[in-house]
């Protein structure tokens, strides 16, 4: 037993330091170690030991983390009823409005799932704050939720689940977007892989960009007006009203994504070279052209007071809204908003009433006020 207990001890005070990255919250236990101290955090490449929520460095992390709590919410607690009824009536939606909602649905399916992955297999491992991994465990769930919404929502409509859910593997449109994100993970997924070094700390950070601010912050938006606009003529109100309260998961997750790659800017100003910040521009270029030719194959004529020109416009309006967030110079000069009435959806005030085909009523959710991200 005393030599049980003597290993045990030895075990105990050895603090294994990684050579290189930072903590992972795995390391043995240090007896005696001195107390955390707020400016011993830090985003990436941090050594202290990550068991430790408080002292909070970060309060923004937090406080989303708080938020998206307060804004809990499940897919079955909104009433199919009115889009299954719709979409069996041969004259109830135009063959152009059945392709948004099966396009549409095709693609998030999948998305939120390459999200989570990117998060739980990548992005966790590599974020050495507690706070910031308190909300990333919040977001993944809320990814996994979302993906659920829309498994429920082809389950309503009598779907062909496979054919849906594998869509990202079979039409065009919808495979570009995750082919272009999936390269962006990859890397960072391998196991072996650690920031510390220069190289690999930009390749974090490049990264970053390309899922927070590209794939969630321009390649969603589309879809979501294509969705949301549906529901304002009220045809296919349940399915909006799922959108609805993912548009707004979506948004906290892109506001949290900016802070923390504005965090390590500020940490590591040396990442955010000429070259660095050339590198992002390109990438939202590249997610402007890719989302604009979705919009083009999901809607090749204008139906519902819109066309494949107006998310054009649109979307540069939003990618320079996301380069300005980032400190980046705007791109696209004098890029209008053509749907203004889409940051009348983040407005949580509004949503007890917003469709009427609520089931149950949130207890939390209309208490909280919310940025206009789109």
């Amino acid at each position: 037993m005393s030599e049980f207990i003597t290993e045990q001890e030895g075990v105990i005070n050895m603090m294994h330091t990684p050579q290189h990255g930072g903590s992972t919250g795995l390391e043995q236990i240090e007896m005696g170690a001195t107390r955390i101290h707020v400016d011993d955090k830090q985003i990436i490449n941090c050594r202290a030991d990550l068991n430790q929520l408080v002292p909070f460095k970060y309060e923004w992390a937090w406080k989303k983390y708080l938020d998206a709590c307060a804004n809990h919410w499940m897919p079955q607690e909104i009433n199919m009823a009115a889009d299954l009824a719709l979409w069996k009536d041969p004259h109830g939606l135009t063959s152009d409005e059945r392709l948004i909602i099966l396009r549409n649905l095709g693609f998030f399916s999948t998305a939120d799932s390459l999200v989570a992955n990117n998060l739980v297999l990548a992005v966790y491992r590599l974020i050495t704050n507690p706070e910031c991994r308190q909300y990333l465990l919040r977001q993944a769930f809320e990814e996994a939720l979302h993906t659920h919404a829309y498994q429920y929502v082809i389950e309503s409509l009598g779907l062909d689940e496979a054919e849906v859910f594998n869509m990202y593997r079979e039409i065009p449109s919808v495979a570009r977007k995750s082919v272009w994100a999936l390269k962006y993970t990859q890397s960072l997924g391998d196991p072996t892989f650690q920031t510390g070094t220069h190289e690999n700390d930009k390749r974090l950070l490049r990264d970053l960009i390309a899922f927070y601010v590209i794939f969630e912050g321009i390649f969603f938006y589309v879809g979501f007006t294509q969705i949301l606009s549906m529901g304002r003529r009220n045809k296919m109100t349940g399915t909006s009203e799922q959108f609805q309260y993912i548009l707004r998961d979506e948004s906290m997750h892109l506001n949290f994504g900016i802070d923390v790659i504005n965090q390590i800017k500020i940490e590591n100003p040396h990442l955010w070279s000429a070259d660095m910040q050339e590198e992002a521009i390109q990438m939202i270029k590249e997610g402007v052209a890719l989302e604009y030719q979705y919009a083009h194959d999901t809607m090749p004529r204008g139906i519902l007071g819109m066309n494949a020109g107006m998310f054009e416009e649109y979307l540069h309006f939003i990618a320079n809204r996301r380069l300005a967030q980032i400190g980046l110079p705007e791109q696209y000069p004098g890029a209008q908003n053509p749907f203004p009435w889409m940051s009348e959806v983040l407005d949580l005030k509004k949503e007890k009433n917003f469709f009427e085909t609520r089931v149950i009523e949130y207890q939390t959710g209309g208490t909280l006020t919310w940025d206009d991200e789109e």
